[in-house]
């Protein structure tokens, strides 16, 4: 039995755009609120003081969105870093859920957004991940 691979087709114009601009509009999110957790932002220093793990946690939080929001203008690594990002978002939101008093909204936002991307750039992970579609 022969065993053929063929490329997966390009994506179209459509998605690739529509991609792109997701990346760029979810870097520069990222890179804010990861910079104000970096920065040591009064509001950032209270969320992680009600949430009750420590202030090493904001450093880290603000580490993986600022390292996410590189990998998300790193052509390749796009996929990766969606997931990277929406597994923080899911954190995020069970800490809105379960600790803090003020909305999910803002962090269910950024999950639908990030996980979207994800799937945009399916064929990027899989890629890297050594599987092909």
């Amino acid at each position: 039995m022969s065993m053929t691979l063929t490329a997966a087709p390009a994506p179209s114009r459509a998605r690739t755009v529509s991609a792109w601009s997701l990346q760029i509009l979810l870097a520069l999110v990222f890179l804010v609120a990861g910079g104000a957790k970096l920065a040591g932002v009064p509001m950032m220093v209270q969320v992680y003081d009600l949430i009750g793990v420590g202030q090493w946690f904001r450093i880290v939080t603000g580490l993986v969105e600022v390292g996410g929001a590189v990998a998300l203008l790193i052509p390749g690594y796009a996929g990766l870093a969606a997931l990277w990002l929406a597994g923080t978002m899911v954190g995020a939101v069970i800490a809105h859920l379960v600790v803090l008093p003020t909305p999910a909204a803002p962090a269910v936002v950024l999950l639908v957004l990030t996980a979207t991307l994800a799937w945009l750039r399916r064929d990027q992970t899989l890629s890297l991940l050594g599987r092909r579609r």
